[in-house]
C-alpha cells in the first residue's frame, strides 16, 4: 500500500507522531517519501558529531603500523576493525593555539577550548570569557533551520561554567567544547532523562517537566500519547515499512523504559527525593546518550552533535575494567610501564564504546541503500596527544564515515609537517552543507580527507 503522490510530497523526514506532551519524529519511510531513480544520495542529509577523548592516549598503542591502504591498528584501536574501509585514520594535525605560548599552564582547558574553535582561550578565571564560536555551531548556524534542533550537545560528565579549573582558566573552558559565540559555550547535557524529553516530548522546558510528571504518576510510555497518530501513519505504510515503523517505536520504548530504570531511588535509602540522575556506570551512560544520539541523526531532528566522553583532566575512575585510580593523575606516567598500561586499557576502553556506536550508525538504512554511518562524519579526537608532555601537535584522530561517498576511507593518511586541525574543519564545514572562506587558524581546506 502506496500514498498517492501528492501526499508523499508533504511527508518529510520531519513528520512527528504527536500528542498531549508528545513529539515522536519518525525515521524515512520509502513508501511515504519519492526517491527518483538515481538520485537517492541527494535526499539523504549528511550528519556531523564530534566526540571527545581526554587527557591525551597512549600513543605507541593508538598509533596504526602502515600508511594508506596498507595499515593495521594499533592496540587501542582494534576493535575499530570491522569499521576499517569506513574510516580513515589522521596523523599530523595540531592545534598551536592549545600550547602554552605567554599563558604558561592550563593545557587541559586549553585542549577543550581550542578543539573546536581552533582559538586561543583569554585566560582568565573571571565572567571575561572570550576564545571562539565553534565549528560545530558554524554548521549549525548555516543548516539547523533544517531540521527541529540545531545541534545537540552531550557528555558523561557534570557541567560547570564558572570558577577556576586549570590553572587561572575558567571552569567554561575546561567542560565545554561547543560554543556558541566567542563568550557563550553551549552547555552539553548529561542528563540521559532531560535528552529524551528533549527529542520525545513537546512544549517549553516546564511543560516538557509537568508532562513527564504526569506520565510517572500513570506509569504511561510517551508511545501511548502519540499511538492514534502511529495507527493513522500504519494504515498509510507498505508492509516493509510497517516493519520498519513497529521496529523503530519499540527502540524508543526500550531507551525510556532504559532511562526509567536508572531513574529509580537508591536501594537503601528511603524516602529521599533524588533528582533524575544518569547510570553509574560509565558503559552504561555512555551507551544510553549515543542510542539517543543515533536516533536523533535516524529521525533527522538534528544534523550536527557533540559528545564529550569525558572532560580533559577528568579524574574518572574505571573500576569496571580494573582502573581504580584517576585518569588525570595516571595520564602523568613518567613512562612508568604499570601506569601506561592502565593509560591503555582506558584507551582501548574508550575506542570500544565508539566501535559500539558506530555498529548502530552502520545498521540505520538510508534510502539510497547505504547506512546512517555512510552518510555521517563521525570525528573522533583528543586536544591532546601525550598526557604526560602535554603536547597539542601529532593529535589522535579518526574520521569515520563516508559522508555519502565524499570521504576517501579505507586508509592511514599521514600529513607531512603540522596541519591546523581548523583545516580539517573547513573541509567538514563544507561537506555538511555550510562552506566557510576561513576558521580558526586554519590555512586551507584539507583537500586529502576527500575521496
Amino acid at each position: 500500500m502506496t500514498m498517492p503522490a501528492a501526499d508523499r510530497l508533504q511527508f518529510s523526514r520531519r513528520s512527528l507522531l504527536r500528542g498531549v506532551g508528545a513529539a515522536v519524529a519518525l525515521p524515512v519511510f520509502e513508501s511515504l517519501t519519492p526517491v527518483q531513480a538515481g538520485n537517492a544520495a541527494a535526499v539523504v542529509p549528511t550528519r556531523m558529531a564530534v566526540l571527545y577523548v581526554p587527557n591525551g592516549v597512549f600513543m605507541d598503542r593508538w598509533r596504526p603500523v602502515g600508511e594508506g591502504r596498507d595499515f593495521s591498528f594499533g592496540p587501542t584501536l582494534e576493535s575499530l576493525t570491522p569499521f576499517r574501509d569506513r574510516l580513515q585514520m589522521i596523523t599530523g594535525l595540531s592545534h598551536r593555539n592549545a600550547t602554552a605560548g605567554p599563558d604558561g599552564p592550563g593545557d587541559h582547558a586549553r585542549a577543550m577550548a581550542t578543539i573546536l574553535t581552533g582559538a586561543r582561550a583569554r585566560k582568565t578565571a573571571g565572567a571575561d570569557i572570550r576564545v571562539g564560536i565553534s565549528m560545530d555551531q558554524v554548521a549549525a548556524n548555516a543548516i539547523g533551520h533544517q531540521t527541529r534542533f540545531p545541534s545537540l550537545e552531550l557528555t558523561c560528565d557534570e557541567s560547570r561554567k564558572s570558577g577556576n579549573c586549570d590553572s587561572g582558566y575558567a571552569c567554561a573552558y575546561q567542560f565545554n567544547m561547543s560554543w556558541r559565540s566567542p563568550t557563550q559555550p553551549a552547555t552539553p547535557e548529561m542528563n540521559p532523562r532531560a535528552v529524551f524529553e528533549r527529542l520525545f516530548g513537546s512544549g517549553s522546558a516546564a511543560e516538557r517537566a509537568a508532562n513527564l510528571a504526569a506520565r510517572q504518576v500513570r506509569r504511561r510510555s510517551i508511545l501511548d500519547f502519540v499511538a492514534a497518530d502511529a495507527r493513522d501513519l500504519e494504515r498509510r505504510l507498505g508492509v516493509g515499512d510497517r516493519r520498519k515503523l513497529d521496529e523503530y517505536l519499540d527502540g524508543v520504548r526500550e531507551i525510556e523504559r532504559r532511562v526509567a530504570g536508572f531513574d529509580r531511588p537508591v536501594e537503601g535509602v528511603p524516602n529521599l527525593d533524588l533528582p533524575d540522575r544518569p547510570p553509574r556506570e560509565y558503559r552504561d551512560h555512555f551507551d544510553l546518550l549515543s542510542d539517543m544520539l543515533v536516533l536523533a541523526f535516524r529521525t533527522d531532528s538534528t544534523r550536527v552533535a557533540t559528545f564529550i566522553l569525558s572532560h580533559d583532566g577528568s579524574n574518572r575512575t574505571f573500576p569496571e575494567i580494573g582502573v581504580t585510580e584517576s585518569h588525570h593523575e595516571i595520564s602523568h606516567h613518567q613512562d612508568r610501564p604499570e601506569r601506561l598500561e592502565l593509560i591503555g586499557r582506558i584507551d582501548r576502553y574508550y575506542a570500544e564504546r565508539l566501535a559500539a556506536f558506530l555498529g548502530k550508525m552502520a545498521a540505520v538504512p538510508e534510502a539510497d541503500g547505504r547506512s546512517l554511518l555512510d552518510h555521517s562524519m563521525i570525528l573522533y579526537a583528543s586536544g591532546i596527544c601525550d598526557g604526560n608532555r602535554h603536547n597539542h601537535d601529532d593529535l589522535p584522530v579518526v574520521l569515520a564515515g563516508g559522508a555519502g561517498g565524499r570521504l576517501a576511507t579505507g586508509r592511514h593518511l599521514r600529513l607531512p609537517g603540522e596541519r591546523p586541525m581548523s583545516d580539517l574543519f573547513l573541509t567538514m564545514l563544507d561537506l555538511v552543507g555550510a562552506p566557510q572562506d576561513r576558521f580558526g587558524d586554519s590555512s586551507g581546506v584539507l583537500a586529502e580527507v576527500r575521496a
